[in-house]
C-alpha cells in the first residue's frame, strides 16, 4: 500500500517537460507543498507529455539466479518489490526504467551481457558496485550511520566505536555517483523524469543536477527523518541536506518528518522558513516555495 505522499510524487510524471525547473517542494501525507505562485505543473496532470520515468532504488525489483548446470542467468520480476508497484500510478503509456543493484554478485566478465538482457527484457539498468565500495556504502555508512540516526539512535561504527569513519562516507558518495552515472546512460534530460528513493541515495540529486540543470527530479524518503537534535550528530549533515535540496520534489511519510527536515535546513544551513496553516515555506538561493 502506497502512502498518499508517495502517490503524490507519481504526479511528477505529469508536468510539462518544457517548463523550467520548479522550486523544491515537500510532499507529506497531509498535503502537497506547491509553488508559491500556484503554477506548478505537477498539479495539472498531462499524461501525454511524459515518455519515460527513471526509478532509482538501491536494489532492482528483480530476482536473479544462475543455473548451476548451464551457467546461464535467469531473471524474473520480484512482484513483492515496492518499486514495482510504483508503475500502477503512472499515466497510461508511460515507460518505467529501473536503475539499481542486483542482490547477487555478477562476475565482471558477465556484466555486459547481464546488463543487455535486463535492459531489453525488463527495462532495468543494473549498477555493479565494486565489492569494497558496496560493503562500506551499504553495510557501513547506510546501516551504521544513516539507519540508526534516522530511527533516533546514535550511530556506532563497529571498527571505530563512536568516532566517525570518513572512509564509509567516501564510499557512500562513490556509490551514489555510480548510480548517477547509470542514470545518465539512459536519460533524455529534456523529456525524462527521475524518481530517487530512500536514504541510500540522498547524494545522487547533486550529481544529476550538476550535469543536467533542468532535469525533472523527485526524491522520496521511506524512513523517518529525525529531529535536528539527533540529525546534527551526523558530521556530514550539511552535505546531505544540500544534496536533497537539488531535487524538485521531496516526499516524506508524515508532516512531522517534513517539519524536521525544514528545521534542520533552518538550524544548520541558515535557511528561512515559516509555517502557515499547516504549510511550510522555505527560501533557498533566493527561491521561495510553500
Amino acid at each position: 500500500m502506497l502512502s498518499r505522499s508517495c502517490i503524490s510524487l507519481l504526479e511528477l510524471a505529469s508536468g510539462d517537460p518544457q517548463t523550467p525547473r520548479n522550486l523544491p517542494r515537500l510532499v507529506t501525507v497531509r498535503g502537497i507543498m506547491s509553488d508559491i505562485d500556484g503554477s506548478g505543473g505537477l498539479d495539472s496532470p498531462s499524461p501525454e507529455c511524459c515518455e519515460k520515468i527513471i526509478i532509482v532504488t538501491n536494489f532492482l525489483p528483480i530476482h536473479a539466479q544462475k543455473d548451476v548446470n548451464s551457467g546461464k542467468w535467469c531473471f524474473s520480476f520480484d512482484e513483492d518489490a515496492l518499486s514495482l508497484q510504483f508503475k500502477d500510478g503512472f499515466p497510461s503509456g508511460t515507460k518505467a526504467v529501473f536503475v539499481g543493484s542486483l542482490k547477487v554478485d555478477v562476475d565482471t566478465s558477465e556484466q555486459e551481457e547481464v546488463s543487455q538482457k535486463l535492459l531489453e527484457d525488463f527495462s532495468c539498468v543494473p549498477t555493479f558496485l565494486p565489492s569494497d565500495i558496496q560493503k562500506k556504502y551499504y553495510h557501513g555508512f547506510c546501516k551504521q550511520y544513516l539507519w540508526p540516526i534516522f530511527h533516533y539512535m546514535l550511530p556506532m561504527c563497529l571498527d571505530h566505536g563512536n568516532r566517525f569513519d570518513r572512509q564509509l562516507w567516501q564510499a557512500y558518495v562513490s556509490a551514489n555517483k555510480i548510480f548517477a552515472d547509470k542514470v545518465m546512460e539512459v536519460i533524455n534530460p529534456e523529456d525524462d523524469y527521475v524518481w530517487v528513493h530512500d536514504y541510500h541515495l540522498m547524494i545522487l540529486p547533486t550529481f544529476l543536477r550538476k550535469h543536467f540543470t533542468r532535469v525533472k527530479l523527485g526524491f522520496f524518503l521511506h524512513s523517518p527523518f529525525p529531529s535536528s537534535e539527533i540529525y546534527r550528530t551526523l558530521p556530514v549533515r550539511d552535505e546531505i541536506l544540500r544534496a536533497l535540496l537539488n531535487a524538485d520534489l521531496i516526499g516524506f511519510h508524515t508532516f512531522d518528518y517534513a517539519r524536521h527536515f525544514l528545521s534542520c535546513c533552518s538550524r544548520m544551513l541558515g535557511l528561512e522558513y515559516e509555517s502557515k496553516r499547516g504549510h511550510i515555506g522555505l527560501e533557498y538561493f533566493n527561491w521561495s516555495w510553500s
